[in-house]
């Protein structure tokens, strides 16, 4: 059984910063891509970034030079800092990962920034 669990949300004024984590129930080393998406009241939920098992990463464009993901394969944990926050970035964020053709969601993480 696969499970995600993200902690590190808050509030938290704009220009602050957060650090998200995420753990993962199961050994990440062999999972390509794992990734942070978040989602808005009233909006789709949208990509905010990804890591390959190489260290790739990729970003939205709102959030380059902003945000910063990285994973440690010893902790099993995906991390997301996040950095020079803007209201704009108030959403819920998740955790995910695909391991033998299922996909995984963790149960979300509220960040919320207050102008």
């Amino acid at each position: 059984q696969v499970h995600l669990v993200e902690s590190g949300g808050g509030l938290v004024q704009a220009g602050g910063s957060l650090r998200l984590s995420c753990a993962a129930s199961v050994s990440i080393f062999s999972i390509n891509v794992m990734a942070w998406y978040r989602q808005a009241p009233g909006k789709e939920r949208e990509l905010v970034a990804d890591i390959t098992s190489a260290g790739r990463t990729n970003y939205a464009d709102s959030v380059k030079g902003r945000f910063t993901i990285s994973r440690d394969n010893a902790k099993n944990t995906v991390y997301l800092q996040m950095n020079s926050l803007r209201p704009e970035d108030t959403a819920v964020y998740y955790c995910w990962m695909t391991k033998t053709g299922s996909q995984y969601w963790g149960q979300g993480t509220q960040v919320t920034v207050s102008s």
